[in-house]
């Protein structure tokens, strides 16, 4: 079959993955400084004569109104990535992520404006939230599609790396802001900082997006007039099963993101009672590993296949996360230990993010790729992945085991490996350019019987080599 995706010089190649990187930057950046505030944002933006757990709570329940709202801005940006474009999604999302964080950065404290301010600080998540729910699986399709065939492993996994790298960046950011600080200043102004900084990255992402020109895949859905009108009907009509996929693979990969990027520091605090300066510099070192395997595992993807990989990285979330909760909670805050711990799960979470991200592409047709992808992709992590630190904080307290957080990852491994290993297809190599599932050839007709004949390397059904491969 033909797989020749594209024919971009290598600085336009260059181009897409800042572009992407950006916005995906922002998000993730936003997640880090929100969570690490909490505290403050829970103080100023509640009564006064709440208690500060409640109010602690209150903060987190906003922050979560943002994960809720992940599937609504799938059904909008999806389509619009399906009816106008890739590029005009991917712009609209960073402009409305970017609006967003600042106006948090500007908006008037309880003291000042009373019940207005909690409500337009929900208001303000909601539209983070509608941002985000269109950003990692537009970002995912316009970097994958203008992406040479045999590297879209390695391509794919910048949108996994800069997850990471804004975590750590957000993090220190806000440990430095900590340290240089007065807890009177931080209060007053200086949480505020971190999220006015989104609106020079917004404009530096905007502006580099709005100069890119379309995928060349969406160019040949406009060539060959199959732009959907209502991509999100015939999602569900005739992709409905790449999307339960998708729910399965992503509930993996989302929670176990998040356990990396925000619970295991606050479990090091609160539950090893390590000191924050020693927790965040636990974590900043995991993340930083991760962030360098990320490259790696996209590499082994494009030699290996994505099924492979994904299923070794499930596999791993089954057995490794109720060893490495016991090396972290009987480490006595030794810093090797705990590293060494955190390391054995970012080599699984590094498999199984990548793979993800590219089969976000490849397990759908070209025509409602982005509303496919959103769907099942934004309910995995709305509704499985996101109450997951919740989820770990809730187990360590009831159970007064410090090894229970593990379990929500084995359980959820667990019962995502069946079907991942059943119904799974393998999708390196696969023409992404094609629309209908008859044009797609293997795509997820789902004759999963010769599923081995499609992993590359194999003789029998080997991906015809590109132009740019050759």
């Amino acid at each position: 079959m033909s797989t020749s995706t594209t024919t971009a010089a290598a600085p336009s190649k260059a181009k897409v993955a800042v572009a992407v990187a950006v916005g995906n930057f922002m998000e993730w950046f936003d997640f880090a400084v929100y969570g690490f505030f909490a505290v403050i944002i829970g103080q100023l933006f509640f009564p006064p004569d709440t208690s500060e757990f409640v109010a602690i709570l209150s903060s987190l329940a906003v922050f979560a109104v943002g994960f809720f709202m992940r599937p609504l801005g799938g059904f909008i940006l999806g389509p619009i990535g399906d009816k106008y474009g890739r590029r005009t999604a991917l712009a609209v999302s960073i402009l409305a992520m970017g609006i967003a964080t600042t106006i948090i950065g500007l908006l008037p404290v309880y003291a000042t404006v009373g019940i207005l301010a909690p409500i337009l600080l929900v208001l303000c998540r909601c539209i983070q939230g509608l941002s985000a729910g269109g950003e990692w699986t537009g970002s995912a399709a316009y970097l994958i599609e203008s992406t040479p065939t045999a590297h879209r492993g390695k391509f794919g996994s910048v949108i996994s790396a800069t997850a990471a790298l804004a975590i750590i960046v957000g993090s220190l950011f806000a440990l430095l802001l900590n340290s240089i600080l007065s807890a009177e200043d931080l209060q007053t102004w200086g949480w505020r900082v971190p999220f006015l900084m989104a609106a020079p990255l917004a404009l530096i992402g905007l502006y580099i997006r709005m100069r890119l020109g379309e995928t060349p895949v969406y160019k040949a859905v406009e060539a060959k007039d199959e732009k959907e009108k209502a991509p999100v009907l015939r999602a569900f009509k005739e992709n409905w099963r790449p999307i339960l996929l998708t729910v399965a693979i992503a509930a993996v990969q989302g929670t176990g993101f998040y356990y990396l990027a925000t619970f295991i520091v606050n479990y090091l605090m609160t539950v090893v009672g390590i000191e924050r300066p020693l927790a965040l510099a636990m974590s900043a070192t995991g993340l930083s590993v991760y962030m360098v395997l990320c490259p790696i595992a996209g590499a082994l993807s494009d030699r290996f296949g994505r099924r492979r990989l994904n299923i070794i990285g499930t596999i791993g979330y089954v057995l490794l996360p109720i060893p490495v909760f016991m090396i972290m909670s009987g480490a006595d805050g030794a810093f090797a230990p705990v590293v060494l711990a955190m390391i054995l799960l970012t080599m699984t979470q590094a498999l199984v993010s990548v793979t993800t991200v590219v089969m976000l592409v490849e397990l759908f047709p070209a025509s409602n790729r982005s509303s496919a992808s959103a769907i099942g992709f934004n309910f995995a992590l709305a509704f499985i992945a996101g109450p997951a630190s919740y989820v770990g904080v809730w187990l360590a307290g009831t159970t007064g085991n410090p090894v229970s957080p593990a379990w929500y990852l084995v359980v959820l491994a667990l019962i995502a490996l069946p079907f991942i290993w059943k119904w799974l297809p393998e999708t390196a190599g696969r023409d992404i350019t094609a629309d209908h599932q008859a044009e797609r050839g293997d795509a997820l007709g789902l004759d999963l019987g010769h599923l081995e004949d499609h992993v590359p390397g194999a003789t029998s059904a080997q991906p015809t080599a590109t132009t740019e491969q050759r």
